[in-house]
Order: C-alpha cells, then sequence, then structure tokens
C-alpha cells in the first residue's frame, strides 16, 4: 500500500541551492517559427516570485538584467533596484554570464570570430559583465559559446579558433587576477544549434581544453543535461567525469528528448530515472554547489504556467545497499535493481 507523503517534504527551501536564469522564468515562447506568446518578465518581479518559491538565488546574463546599449545612469538605477530586491529577499547571484549570441556582431562567433574587431568587442563585453556579476556577488561565471563553430569548415580554421578561444579564456583569467575577484569560470559545452558544429562539444572536450590554459585551476566545466544528451550522452557520466576531475564548478539540469532540438524542458518530465541518477550522484558525492534549472515552460504556458513549471524540484533518494561477496560466483542483480528504480519513482515501494 502506498503511503502518502506530506507534501511539505517535497516544497524546495533556500538549503536546497535550487537557482533559476532570469532568461528561464523570464522566457517569452519565442521559437524559430513563432513570435512570443507572454510579456517580458521584470527582473525584480522574478526575484520575489522565485523567493515565494523556496529558490536559493537567481542568475543572469549581462543583457538579461541591463539591455545593451543602455546608458551608464540607467545602468546604475536598474542595478541599484536590482540588489534592493535581492537584499529584501534574501535570494543570492551566485552565477552570471554574457550574451555572446544574440547580437548580428556576433553571427560568425563572439571569441572565435574571423574578424579580430568582434574578438576584442567579445572580450570588452565580457569584463562589463564580470563586473556586474562580481558586483551582485556572483562566485561563478559561466562561458556558453553560442556561436563559437561553424557551418562549412570552409569558412574557418579550427585550430586558429582553438587559438582564439584559449587566448580569449586567458586573457579573461588575467583580468579576473588583476582586479582581485573571487571568481572561477564554468565552460559549457554543446554540440550543435545554433551553430552547425560547434567547437569543443562536449563536457570530455572542455576538460581537456582547460588542461592547455595558463590558469586552469580558475577554470572548470558546466555541464547541462540537454547539451549532452544532444550529443547522444550519459548526463551523469560527463558530471562524473567532471567531479572526479575536481572541475565540476556549477550544473544546469533540464530536459531533452535525445535527437531533437535544444528543447529545455523541465528537469525530470521526460527521464525521471536519468534524473534520479543524476540527483542521487550529487548527493552521494554531497556536491555542494548549485542545483541550477536551465529550463522553461512550454510555450503553450501563459503566464500563470510560467510559475506552475518554475515550482519544479528534486530531492535525493536514498540508496539501496547491495551486498556483493562472490563476484565471480553471482550475478549483479541490475534487471532487478533497474526495476526497483523504476518502481521507487512511481511510488510503488
Amino acid at each position: 500500500m502506498n503511503r502518502p507523503v506530506p507534501h511539505d517534504d517535497y516544497m524546495p527551501r533556500p538549503e536546497h541551492h535550487f537557482t533559476f536564469g532570469l532568461w528561464t522564468v523570464g522566457n517569452v515562447g519565442r521559437d524559430p517559427f513563432g513570435e512570443p506568446v507572454r510579456p517580458a518578465l521584470d527582473p525584480v518581479r522574478a526575484v520575489h516570485q522565485l523567493a515565494q518559491l523556496g529558490a536559493y538565488g537567481v542568475n543572469l546574463h549581462d543583457d538579461d538584467l541591463v539591455p545593451s546599449g543602455t546608458a551608464a545612469t540607467e545602468r546604475d538605477r536598474i542595478v541599484k533596484q536590482f540588489k534592493a530586491a535581492l537584499q529584501a529577499s534574501g535570494m543570492k547571484v551566485p552565477m552570471a554570464t554574457t550574451n555572446l549570441f544574440s547580437d548580428p556582431v556576433f553571427r560568425d562567433g563572439a571569441f572565435t570570430s574571423n574578424d579580430a574587431r568582434v574578438r576584442a568587442y567579445a572580450i570588452r563585453k565580457t569584463m562589463a559583465a564580470i563586473d556586474l556579476g562580481v558586483e551582485l556577488g556572483a562566485a561563478t561565471y559561466v562561458m556558453w559559446g553560442g556561436r563559437e563553430g561553424v557551418e562549412t569548415n570552409a569558412g574557418k580554421d579550427p585550430r586558429a579558433a582553438l587559438a582564439w578561444y584559449r587566448e580569449a579564456v586567458n586573457f579573461l583569467c588575467e583580468y579576473v587576477r588583476s582586479q582581485r575577484y573571487d571568481l572561477r569560470f564554468a565552460l559549457e559545452a554543446k554540440p550543435n544549434e545554433p551553430r552547425g558544429d560547434m567547437f569543443l562539444p562536449t563536457t570530455g572536450h572542455m576538460l581537456a581544453f582547460i588542461a592547455t590554459l595558463e590558469h586552469p585551476e580558475m577554470v572548470g566545466v558546466n555541464p547541462e543535461l540537454a547539451h549532452e544528451q544532444m550529443a547522444g550522452l550519459d548526463f551523469s557520466h560527463g558530471v562524473a567525469q567532471a567531479l572526479d576531475a575536481g572541475k565540476l564548478f556549477h550544473i544546469d539540469l533540464n530536459g531533452q528528448k535525445i535527437g531533437r532540438f535544444d528543447q529545455d524542458l523541465r528537469f525530470g518530465s521526460d527521464d525521471p530515472k536519468g534524473a534520479f541518477f543524476l540527483v542521487k550522484l550529487l548527493e552521494d558525492a554531497r556536491w555542494p554547489g548549485m542545483r541550477h534549472f536551465d529550463s522553461h515552460a512550454y510555450r503553450t504556458e501563459d503566464a500563470d504556467g510560467v510559475w506552475a513549471f518554475s515550482a519544479e524540484r528534486a530531492r535525493a533518494l536514498q540508496k539501496e545497499a547491495f551486498d556483493l561477496p562472490a563476484l565471480r560466483a553471482r550475478g549483479y542483480a541490475y534487471e532487478r535493481l533497474d526495476q526497483l528504480t523504476m518502481e521507487l519513482l512511481l511510488g510503488v515501494r
């Protein structure tokens, strides 16, 4: 007989370290075939609403808070209001990042653009965004190279592109050191979309790249579930490799169907067993970092539906201990273990 679980046991609390991006709850439902279906969300309102849902913090791209081209006085007013909302709600900004993909100037890449002037602008934009992130309290800075790639190999030498990428990360590490910021970088991989093929497409590629940097101790990874599954990989294995290397600086949780476009579905919505083993891995490792939800509501949802989506949460499930004394003589009972996992997820046990 199923035992009812008290509802409060499933309610997220700040100590669970659940975080959301302004771009997640603020997603307006635009896609390549349709215009927005929801109004833009004020960042201050997002902070207060997420705090009521039990979130620990909110993360942001620079342009999520301060639109590109905003005058200095207006920038200061926006940031002041946002900081006041953080203080009033108790919310934190653990991570910040830069939008280096929306502006048409980045259509051939940011750090890996063939145009040196674009590369310089991308670095300058990132420096300003780092300043903003640190001002808001961020300790982790994510780098996602959304346009770092090609549609045709005729357009770019990948060796030159990797050299430019390395030069940019090295420069930004030196900038952080010169400013005496307490900040680490987390590189985020993705195999494709929006580019046909993207450089450093998986977490493993990123880990190898980090070893070539001048300050590898400052740089780790930010694996994203959807991105790894787009490459046909088991997400928990990539996360385990990052943990083993001491390089799991941040993590993005969402959902994804293999072989599809980048869907950013609600975490656990399409692969509860995969979500279970990912959460189990993080809890068994006692990883202290943020559980960041990089997902958004379906395009079918209105504003109320966005907040229903945002009530998602993950909780650790206790593992069952197994005694395996006679390894040569006994089977491992993985079939039964997998069945037990599904029974636990479905509430049979």
